[in-house]
């Protein structure tokens, strides 16, 4: 067996038969020979290219690699953190207003189909958000959202109410929407006021993301934290841009499913991320499962990570990174550009290394397990991005970009691809 196959079944953790059978059935499908070869060279000639660049090599020690791209991402970082005037979240109006022509300016999202605020109001007055509510001293849900604001009321949800709550409401009132419900509208990103830290600190006993989406509303919102640590710069504005792909995707397949009579079962599974635990079908056909969430966020060692998947999330993580490409050529300054557009088409890439216990170690070359581990201090050495892009990155070899991207779409509520 080729050494491609041992090589990219090692880092998928899978084994090469796997990898040898998949090829076998996808080269038939698509015509498409020597793909795992190809990819697995395109691999090589990345990881040599860019230690090259910092001046290490093959022989180089995993925690050598590992830091020499961690300072690179700091140095991204700082430039980053210039291009948006020293970004400040303390003081909302601006730093909102920066973020978002920044964001805006790279991509702008479509408009997109979403619960009308009206409704929203109407079922919140049913199910009545309590804590905010007493926090605030409102009586009413109307008064509530006329004085702090529809964004900011509804984003706040997530960190004030409890599972509990947040459950019933879910399960319940969305368990009535029809498509008269939804309507067509902007896509919003905002910072909240400061107030809400508090209102948040007093809710939740841990620490708590800062970003986050509401892709039923069409709202990216931010809660202002302070940046004191390097590569928050790039983990919010990386994440923004991701959400300002992920939202209209999902937007589009509330569209897709809105005529269908078990539209609201379908919306529910949507926003939940359902994941099919089903085996895969077993009839001699070529399948890809469907996983539109991160699993291993929970558990690394799922099965459904070891068997031939793709995700729409590392599509996103995709286009996010294209667009700091992009972002890079607007910029004037001739470093920065190099700098932000650096990990570009290293998403899939990733190599083994002996550390300084002389064992083999994976080192992910993906832009946003580096920007994880960075914020997390080096706690924990992200890897499963690399491993989730280097699985769509085989697929799409076989079958192009966007025949990927229709199927995931097509496919992702019965979570099976079948070729």
């Amino acid at each position: 067996m080729h050494d491609s196959y041992n090589k990219l079944a090692r880092i998928l953790r899978v084994s090469p038969e796997l990898l040898l059978s998949i090829d076998q059935k996808m080269s038939m499908i698509s015509d498409q020979n020597g793909v795992i070869e190809d990819i697995a060279n395109q691999n090589e000639i990345l990881v040599s290219r860019t230690l090259t660049e910092m001046g290490l090599n093959k022989d180089s020690k995993a925690e050598d690699v590992y830091n020499a791209l961690i300072q690179h991402l700091i140095h991204l970082d700082k430039h980053l953190f210039d291009a948006l005037g020293g970004l400040d979240l303390s003081d909302t109006s601006v730093s909102g207003e920066r973020l978002q022509k920044m964001a805006f300016k790279v991509f702008s999202p479509p408009r997109g189909l979403f619960i009308k605020k009206g409704k929203v109001a109407e079922l919140l007055d049913r199910y009545k958000p309590d804590n905010l509510l007493n926090h605030f001293g409102y009586t009413t849900v109307q008064e509530l959202i006329d004085k702090e604001g529809f964004a900011s009321v509804v984003s706040a949800l997530r960190f004030t109410q409890s599972n509990e709550w947040m459950h019933k409401f879910f399960e319940e009132s969305y368990g009535t929407l029809t498509p008269d419900d939804f309507e067509e509208r902007d896509v919003e990103l905002i910072v909240l006021d400061r107030k809400w830290l508090s209102v948040a600190e007093k809710f939740l006993e841990k620490k708590y993301h800062n970003i986050s989406h509401l892709k039923e509303y069409g709202i990216i919102f931010v809660i202002p934290l302070p940046i004191d640590t390097p590569g928050e710069t790039m983990r919010i504005f990386t994440l923004i841009l991701h959400y300002l792909h992920e939202v209209p995707f999902y937007s589009a397949l509330f569209k897709k499913f809105m005529k269908d009579e078990d539209f609201v079962p379908k919306l529910q599974s949507l926003l939940r991320g359902d994941v099919s635990e089903e085996k895969m079908p077993d009839g001699g056909k070529m399948v890809w499962r469907v996983v539109q969430r991160y699993l291993a966020k929970d558990n690394e060692s799922d099965f459904r990570l070891l068997e031939p998947h793709v995700n729409p999330e590392t599509e996103h993580w995709f286009r996010a990174e294209e667009d700091l490409g992009r972002l890079s050529r607007m910029l004037e300054q001739g470093e920065n550009r190099m700098h932000l557009g650096y990990w570009v088409g290293l998403d899939f890439v990733g190599d083994f290394f002996k550390n300084k216990d002389e064992q083999d170690q994976l080192v992910s070359f993906d832009l946003v397990d580096l920007i994880m581990s960075l914020v997390k201090k080096g706690e924990i050495k992200y890897l499963y991005h690399q491993q989730e892009a280097l699985w769509n990155k085989i697929f799409s070899e076989y079958m192009g970009r966007e025949r990927m991207d229709r199927l995931i779409e097509e496919n992702i509520l019965t979570g099976f691809i079948k070729l």
